[in-house]
Parts: C-alpha cells; sequence; structure tokens
C-alpha cells in the first residue's frame, strides 16, 4: 500500500490538478455537526442527561451513552466514507486506509506508546516506583478493574476508542481531502475535540450548584486547553501513523497518567505513620528523581518524535 492514499496524492498532484470532493469551509462544517451528532444526544434523553439526582457516573448514564456515542460513530464514519469514495475518487482501500482502519497499524502503535511513555518518564516512575504500582500491575488489578467498574471503562476505553474514531478517523480525511494545510488540520481540528468537552462544564454546574461560575469557568478553560492540545498531538500522529489503534492506544494511556506533575514535592502514598500519628519528612530523592527525568522524558520525546512516528503508511507527508 502506498505511503499517502491515492486519493490524497491525486489531489495535492500538479500534474494531474482535480478539485477535492469538499472546501475547507465544508470539512470544519461537518465536524461541527459531528461533534453536536456526539454530544446533543446526551440531553435529548433523561437516561443520559445529568441532574441534581442523576450524575455522568451513574452506571446507568454510562451504558446509555456509550451507545449513543457508538451509533454516532457509525453514522459519522460512514458519512465520511461515503464522501471519499464519491465519483470514483478513492477506492474504498484507499478510503478505510484514510481512516485509518487499514493497515491496522501495530508497530506504529508500539512506537506512538513509546514515544509517549518517554514524554511521561516522570510520572511513570512516580506511579511504578515511587507509589509502587507495580505490585498492582503484577497483581493485574488495573485490568480487572478496568472490566468491573463502568466509570474506569469509559474513562480508559470507550471514550478515548469512540473520541478516536469521530475526532481523528471520520474528521481528519475530510480535512485533507479539502486540500486544506497540514499545520492547519493539525491545529484547527483539534480546536473543535476541544470545543466538544466544554458540555461538561454545563454538566459540572448542574450537578454542582452551589460552585461559584468563576470557578466552574477557569476549570473548563483549562480543560478546553489540554484537551485542544492533546488533540493536535494525536491528530499528528494520526496523520504520521495512519493509525487509529495507535491515536486510541495513546489517548488511554493519557487518560490513565492524567496530567503530569510539574511542581510540588514527590513522596510515596504511606509516608504517614499512622503508629506513631506523625508525618515523617520524605526524602527529597524522591523529588528530585522525578524532576529529572520529567525533563529527560521530554527531551527524549523532542529528538525521538521523528523517529518513532515515521512510517510508510503516513497520510501525509510531514518532515520532522
Amino acid at each position: 500500500m502506498p505511503s499517502i492514499p491515492g486519493f490524497i496524492t491525486r489531489y495535492f498532484t500538479k500534474e494531474e490538478s482535480k478539485p477535492p470532493p469538499i472546501s475547507t469551509k465544508t470539512a470544519i462544517f461537518l465536524l461541527v455537526i459531528y461533534t453536536a451528532i456526539y454530544v446533543v444526544p446526551f440531553y435529548l434523553s433523561p437516561r443520559t442527561r445529568p441532574s441534581q439526582t442523576l450524575s455522568r457516573d451513574a452506571p446507568s448514564v454510562i451504558r446509555a451513552r456509550i451507545a449513543s456515542v457508538s451509533l454516532s460513530c457509525v453514522v459519522c464514519s460512514v458519512v465520511t466514507f461515503v464522501i471519499l469514495t464519491s465519483q470514483g475518487r478513492a477506492t474504498n482501500a484507499e478510503a478505510l486506509h484514510a481512516l485509518g482502519y487499514w493497515p491496522v497499524g501495530l508497530t506504529e502503535t508500539v512506537k506512538c506508546l513509546l514515544l509517549t511513555a518517554v514524554l511521561f518518564a516522570g510520572p511513570l516512575y512516580e506511579y511504578l516506583v515511587v507509589d509502587e504500582g507495580w505490585r498492582d500491575w503484577i497483581a493485574l488489578r488495573p485490568a480487572s478493574k478496568l472490566f468491573s467498574e463502568w466509570i474506569t471503562w469509559r474513562n480508559i476505553a470507550a471514550g478515548p476508542f469512540t473520541e478516536e474514531v469521530l475526532f481523528r478517523s471520520a474528521s481528519v480525511p475530510l480535512m485533507l481531502a479539502a486540500q486544506t494545510p497540514v499545520a492547519t488540520t493539525i491545529f484547527l481540528s483539534p480546536l473543535v475535540f476541544g470545543l466538544a468537552h466544554l458540555h461538561h462544564a454545563f454538566e459540572f454546574r448542574v450537578t454542582h450548584p452551589h460552585v461559584a461560575p468563576t470557578t466552574v469557568v477557569v476549570r473548563s478553560v483549562v480543560q478546553l486547553g489540554y484537551t485542544t492540545l492533546f488533540g493536535a498531538y494525536a491528530t499528528f500522529l494520526f496523520l504520521r501513523s495512519g493509525s487509529v489503534l495507535a491515536v486510541f492506544v495513546v489517548h488511554a494511556f493519557c487518560n490513565c497518567m492524567g496530567l503530569p506533575r510539574v511542581w510540588g514535592r514527590v513522596y510515596p502514598d504511606n509516608v504517614l505513620d499512622h503508629s506513631a500519628g506523625r508525618a515523617p519528612q520524605p526524602s527529597i530523592i524522591w523529588t528530585v528523581v522525578y524532576y529529572i527525568l520529567l525533563v529527560a522524558g521530554a527531551v527524549g520525546w523532542y529528538r525521538n518524535l521523528g523517529a518513532l512516528t515515521e512510517s510508510s503508511n503516513a497520510l501525509v507527508s510531514i518532515k520532522i
């Protein structure tokens, strides 16, 4: 299979100019429509609409929402597939490649996960070594929790998968087919992904009516910032790897890790001496090692950004 899907190559090849099936404005409009299809159904049914007596974390709400977004992903993916293959512009195989489904990209998935793990070297050290999270993994407790708790399943599996299918697999090919510049695709389309999370502000306000509005706004702005930033990173990985599996696994990993600590001291969870009723001063070595790894991980991530994302299945050529 070529490194760049045939239909994209034909649009960008000067010798064989061919008008795109849609414009960039239309592509962005469809991204907004896709977002609405993903989010709006949450508020149409009392089964999925949060209230002061019904939390978004209730198992019944989670199950209903997963069913809703799964259907939304199918609908949006079919629309994108039809647009890509309309009037013979792309074969079915080329469209599936542009959607990130084939080739599956197992090697690309491992490389992208490794690259992201390097970036999280500090947090991984804190979780696995300082907090002795390795003991949980030996006992397979995280896997057990994933399949036994609906909140964990939503946050680590269902949420990342459906979001990557919709906001990367179904959305990014529209931007490429519209001949949108790669930089615009990487930094503009994730903004829609970030905006899709703003509905959480409304949910938080409904379920926490006594929280000050300014707190809700600040919370939402911060969430918009880091979800948009992650969306840009995920879009970059999707373009470079051509694999929706790769970005799903990276998304799930990042949800597991959360935002990295960038201030404060690092110490084990069990620093409190319960028998004596006092908290001993933790060793500063934990903190020094953490921040060294945090910086080293960022440097390592930057230096390996090109090598660990290079793939013959890339959707477009991006110079690193």
